[in-house]
């Protein structure tokens, strides 16, 4: 498995037909490949959604996702996880993580063909970083 280290990027995003489009469109303009993008309507802001990527890197893609409203997440420290999809990845990388003490802000994950792609968001960077070495080890 290949495990580092990534930012996460949000922005706010209208809840209205192109609110998320317009953010997207901002990041292409300047040539954001992104490899991740998470969208939700925020619960507790009636109007309104989250959207989270990632990566965004060099001076234009930051200027211009700044631009669009984003800005790089001091809360999510998130861990990107990419390997051979097999069944039970996911409980053999939760338990290797619980069975450190390590709580999850969050997991969101994908496979597609042969491979899968997952990123792990912790509360500090601290338990980041315990998080990558304990995942390389597996």
């Amino acid at each position: 498995m290949k495990t580092q280290r990534v930012d996460t990027w949000v922005a706010s995003v209208e809840d209205k037909p192109g609110g998320l489009a317009s953010k997207l469109e901002a990041l292409a303009a300047a040539g954001v490949n992104l490899e991740f993008i998470i969208a939700r309507r925020a619960p507790d802001k009636p109007g309104t959604g989250v959207v989270f990527v990632t990566p965004i890197k060099g001076t234009k893609q930051t200027k211009a996702a700044e631009a669009a409203g984003f800005h790089k997440s001091n809360s999510l420290h998130t861990i990107r996880i990419e390997g051979t999809d097999k069944p039970g990845t996911g409980a053999k990388l939760t338990k290797a993580l619980a069975d450190a003490g390590l709580n999850l802000h969050g997991l969101s994950a994908a496979a597609i063909g042969k491979k899968f792609i997952c990123h792990i968001a912790l509360d500090t960077e601290e338990d980041a970083a315990r998080a990558a070495r304990i995942l390389r080890k597996l």
